[in-house]
């Protein structure tokens, strides 16, 4: 029996129907165009069909491997069907394979918020659909029916489950459970049959008070007991993250230049932010408690623990703001935009200026290359003349 009667050419082309390849190797095109190798084998005695994947996570070149593997399986009188059916036992499933990557990565990620991201979307998206599927027999066809449904109406989203998916079939592929070629991988080929993002993501802001009411609510702020209402005034002294506020430590501080330094593994950038302290800033630190047993500028409730991740935006939901509020749905994050407006339309700085207060990667890489200074002592001018602006009395 001739082999090898089919080509590259002809895969790609094959109009529904059956193909042979010679050897009992055949290409199967559905009605709906979609493609899969099988082949037709004697296993002592008995003719028997196998799957061999669809195409093109599985290449014709591949395809003919297997056949050939499989035909002298048969021929030497074993049965392919039963050995593959055994190394698939050893082979995982996608939730297994998940879990295994999932804790072979963890150290590495910035926090535990990111592991329960991880574990949530894929439980969320991807368990439904391939949880319970050996890593290797997952296909381009899996991926979008995961990805599909949200991928215009929660493309952020969709996005993360599309990587994440991804990484673990990498992870899959490198311990030799499944062919190198990833049915989620984005660059040359999702990225043809998806739009890309940018053309269906509609960015959703944090909402921002004015900057021109944001010395009002300072004021208000000043008359409120308690660390949250202090941490919120720091937070917008500094046009910094939430987080970067509550797990701050006095070990960052150098009280005698006036200078914060936020270590690289709690910035988003992942790089050491310097922040120079303005004059009310400072007043704020001489203000707070410097507990023994708790190393947070800012402690909470619970022993060597910080403020809770719900205290800032609690502080300004009794102020009657957030989701609903009377006053504005502003949160926290949304002063950073409030200095970027002040620094645009009110300072006489420069973009970069602000945009280095703000922490923001430079986007463009040949700039990059060529910065090197962070523009300190600029920008410990300009957190003064925010201050000014914030402290000042009409």
């Amino acid at each position: 029996m001739a082999l090898h009667k089919l080509s590259a050419r002809k895969v790609d082309a094959a109009a529904p129907g059956k193909h042979e390849d010679g050897g009992g190797l055949r290409l199967v095109v559905s009605p709906t165009g979609a493609k899969k190798w099988v082949l037709r084998v004697t296993i002592r005695g008995k003719r028997r069909e196998m799957g061999l994947g669809t195409y093109p996570d599985v290449t014709l070149a591949t395809a003919r491997d297997e056949a050939v593997r499989f035909r002298s399986i048969a021929k030497a009188g074993g049965d392919p069907i039963a050995e593959r059916t055994a190394g698939k036992r050893q082979t995982p499933t996608f939730t297994s394979c998940a879990a295994q990557y999932i804790r072979s990565q963890r150290h590495g990620w910035r926090n535990a918020k990111h592991q329960r991201q991880w574990v949530r979307t894929l439980k969320t998206y991807a368990r439904p659909v391939i949880g319970k599927r050996l890593v290797n027999e997952i296909t381009t066809e899996d991926i979008l029916q995961i990805l599909s449904p949200i991928w215009t109406t929660k493309n952020e989203t969709a996005k993360r489950v599309q990587g994440r998916i991804e990484n673990v079939l990498d992870f899959a592929a490198a311990h030799g459970f499944r062919a190198e070629s990833n049915p989620a991988r984005w660059r040359g080929h999702l990225d043809k049959l998806l739009p890309k993002p940018t053309r269906v993501r509609s960015v959703t802001h944090h909402p921002a008070m004015p900057y021109f009411d944001v010395p009002a609510y300072m004021d208000e702020l000043r008359s409120m007991d308690g660390i949250a209402p202090k941490a919120l005034r720091f937070l917008i002294l500094t046009a910094t993250r939430t987080n970067e506020v509550r797990f701050s430590t006095w070990g960052e501080i150098n009280l005698t230049d006036g200078t914060w330094i936020i270590p690289a593994g709690r910035m988003k950038s992942r790089r050491e932010h310097r922040v120079p302290l303005a004059s009310e800033a400072m007043e704020i630190l001489d203000e707070l408690p410097n507990l023994q047993d708790n190393p947070y500028l800012f402690p909470g409730m619970r022993e060597r623990r910080p403020l809770s991740n719900m205290a800032l935006l609690n502080t300004m939901r009794r102020s009657g703001f957030g989701v609903g509020g009377v006053r504005g749905n502003y949160v926290p994050h949304g002063f950073r935009s409030s200095f970027r407006d002040w620094s645009g339309e009110v300072s006489s700085f420069p973009r970069d200026v602000a945009e280095m207060a703000l922490a923001h990667v430079i986007q463009n890489k040949v700039e990059a290359a060529y910065r090197r200074g962070d523009l300190f002592q600029k920008r410990r001018t300009m957190m003064q003349e925010w201050a000014d602006y914030l402290t000042t009395r009409d």
